[in-house]
């Protein structure tokens, strides 16, 4: 499913359009700029490409401002990137950080060799990751996480990356098509390898331990209160002996 353009408006180099799915066009100012999910449509769309400029959403209070570099951008990746914003950012807030921003931005770097970074409120995606990997749409559920964690330094940078994963791998929208998903458990692993290797460890102490462990977690990575007695006090284990266990029985 997806949200209509209408209401949306782009701001490139000739000025203010409306963006609609119906048959009105005017110029519209920002106030008026509006995505409304309630009137998501199915079906497939059209893969042609997202006009270079920028283009402000906002729906329920939320706001998302989206700049495209790359004149040939998927209109079809720029789609579902905006539908992950609008249906998973609300869910991800309500759930691991009630106060943080309801305004962010995308942009679409067409320089950018990595596959997407988020600093402050602000997520740039390579242009041409997407164009290598269309289905990878959940990079945007990843990178979002790392906007409502708003971490202030100090933290792991392990456990950062491994809650963003474990986030994917619970709320992602896409990871089956996009062939991602958590590796089996190996002896060559450690909990501090980051990412999918630190998100299944997540996701086994989630299953096993302690539902909350990773909305505590991130509670006290954001308020800097953890330490490593953090484990103890969720787990009545230290981190060493809860990989342990999870070593010795991996199955989630």
């Amino acid at each position: 499913m997806r949200h209509s353009l209408k209401n949306s408006m782009i701001i490139g180099t000739l000025g203010i359009f409306l963006l609609s799915a119906c048959s009105k066009s005017a110029i519209i100012s920002p106030e008026e700029a509006s995505i409304q999910p309630e009137t998501k449509t199915e079906g497939v769309v059209s893969a042609q490409a997202v006009p270079v400029g920028t283009v402000i959403y906002t729906s329920n209070g939320y706001q998302l401002t989206l700049t495209n570099n790359d004149p040939n951008f998927s209109e079809t990746v720029r789609q579902k990137i905006v539908d992950i914003f609008f249906t998973k950012y609300p869910q991800l807030l309500t759930r691991f950080n009630p106060g943080v921003t309801k305004s962010i931005k995308y942009v679409i770097d067409p320089n950018y060799n990595g596959v997407a970074y988020t600093s402050g409120t602000t997520v740039t995606y390579s242009a041409a990751w997407f164009q290598n990997n269309p289905q990878d749409v959940d990079v945007a559920t990843h990178e979002i996480m790392h906007i409502i964690q708003a971490y202030t330094g100090g933290t792991p940078g392990w456990l950062t990356e491994g809650i963003a994963d474990l986030v994917r791998y619970r709320y992602g929208v896409n990871n089956a098509a996009a062939g991602w998903s958590l590796p089996a458990y190996s002896s060559s692993q450690h909990y501090t390898n980051a990412y999918r290797v630190t998100a299944r460890f997540l996701a086994w102490l989630e299953n096993r331990v302690n539902a909350s462990i990773v909305t505590n977690l991130n509670t006290a990575l954001r308020n800097k209160t953890y330490t490593a007695n953090t484990w103890v006090t969720l787990t009545g284990k230290t981190v060493d002996q809860l990989w342990a266990d999870y070593a010795a029985n991996p199955a989630l």
